[in-house]
């Protein structure tokens, strides 16, 4: 098994914690992990992988990051077909429509989202949403 990267953008550090208790779950899965910011990989670099976990909180009028993920999403999407892929992020408004919005276009473009909707919790995540990030590891070790 390759090495699962766990990719994130976050301003406030709540999509970081959401990241960091991902790659936990993948540990203790028995797998190796890469946790990075998204200036530290390239879309090609992480299109490589067939299993990735990428996250961004809501900004704005709930959309994805606009300097720095947005462009990167942009270019990532032509190349997530067949990938298997894990989307998080955190919230301080709204109803989670820019999470709705990126599985569905993840997905029109040929990727797995294998953890459904995504996962999303408002501000800093919880015990719950900790082990449910745990587990969201655990399963992309699977695959």
């Amino acid at each position: 098994m390759s090495k699962i990267n766990v990719v994130y953008w976050s301003m406030t550090g709540n999509t970081k914690a959401m990241a960091e208790a991902i790659a936990d779950g993948v540990k203790s899965a028995g797998a190796e992990v890469n946790v990075c910011e998204i200036s530290a990989i390239t879309p090609d670099e992480l299109a490589a992988n067939e299993v990735f976990a990428l996250g961004c909180p809501a900004m704005g009028a709930e959309n994805l990051e606009e300097g720095e993920v947005e462009p990167f999403v942009t270019e990532l999407e032509g190349k997530v077909s067949g990938k298997k892929i894990a989307l998080f992020g955190s919230y301080g408004w709204g109803d989670g429509t820019w999470m709705r919005d990126w599985v569905d276009r993840m997905t029109g473009a040929g990727a797995e989202v294998v953890n459904g909707e995504g996962t999303i919790c408002e501000e800093a995540p919880d015990d719950t949403t900790i082990k449910e990030l745990n587990e969201l590891g655990k399963k992309l070790a699977s695959l």
